[in-house]
């Protein structure tokens, strides 16, 4: 992750890149593969108010079925 990097909200806005490891879907949404990308860990942002609220915490398997049911 870059240096001196201003809170959290702002990196994510302006500098995706910082975060390998996922990915930035519509309506202020993340997804980052973790455990080797055996699970999903997906958040929405709230950039206003500088929050960050988990959606789901999901298998691989798991997120493919939510996508698929449009449920993310």
């Amino acid at each position: 992750m870059r240096r001196n990097c201003p809170p959290l909200r702002a990196c994510w806005k302006c500098h995706p890149s910082d975060f390998g490891s996922a990915s930035f879907l519509s309506r202020n949404r993340v997804v980052f593969n973790i455990g080797g990308n055996k699970y999903r860990l997906v958040v929405k942002r709230e950039y206003q108010r500088g929050e960050v609220y988990v959606r789901h915490v999901v298998t691989h398997q798991d997120y493919d079925e939510l996508t698929r049911a449009n449920e993310l």
